[in-house]
């Protein structure tokens, strides 16, 4: 007997971001009609008056929107031409960061929806976040961060949804430290051995956290 098919795996087409074009465009992205795109992915740029935040994200393949809080559609799109390195030397989409005041929970309800779980890692961030699970959304990764004790306390207790929380993207570092001074932190090692990280700081007036990483070594 021959065995079933499977599903494919989601792949990440969309993220919706309630934040202006005008801001990403200052710090050397580039923006046409709304959208800032990185590698094959969309970041949708709808303005502040929009909501807060990371509002949702557009997936191929998505079986199930039901996604322990996160805001989800499918997308019907083909997938895109990959986009040219940015003039601030950013590339592409390395992870999305999630956070969830009960992983189990976030994780068993992504992989009903058709996400692919890779691994969970029983190892503390230097936040002191304890766990991480992480999902394959085609060429990015979707890193859902279990929020420390206290974190889940302020939030209202283990009730609360999941929630999209900020980026990390693939970057000619040197190249963007330069092109984001004095918007942009000190470089740094990153958890990835090789790789080093750094972050955007308040000042560059974004709505959301995003952290820029150095290619990996086999890139």
């Amino acid at each position: 007997m021959s065995a079933r098919p499977t599903a494919p795996a989601s792949v990440l087409d969309e993220l919706q971001l309630a934040d202006d074009p005008d801001r990403w465009n200052a710090l050397g992205f580039d923006v046409a009609d709304g959208c800032c795109q990185l590698g094959g992915v969309c970041l949708r740029l709808l303005g502040r008056g929009a909501g807060r935040g990371l509002l949702g994200l557009s997936l191929r393949g998505l079986r199930s929107s039901q996604l322990d809080g996160l805001t989800a559609s499918p997308s019907p799109a083909a997938p895109r031409e990959l986009a040219p390195r940015h003039r601030n030397g950013v590339l592409d989409i390395d992870h999305v960061v999630a956070m969830s005041p009960v992983l189990d929970r976030t994780v068993q309800a992504l992989q009903a929806a058709g996400l692919d779980l890779r691994r969970i890692r029983e190892e503390p961030t230097p936040a002191g976040a304890p766990r991480q699970a992480f999902f394959r959304l085609g060429e990015a990764i979707l890193e859902v961060i279990q929020m420390p004790a206290a974190a889940v306390e302020r939030a209202g207790g283990e009730e609360v949804p999941a929630r999209l929380w900020g980026l990390a993207l693939n970057a000619d570092l040197d190249r963007a430290l330069a092109a984001m001074a004095p918007h942009i932190g000190d470089a740094r090692a990153a958890v990835q051995e090789g790789r080093r990280i750094a972050t955007l700081r308040r000042s560059a007036g974004l709505a959301i956290p995003v952290a820029l990483m150095s290619l990996a070594p086999k890139r």
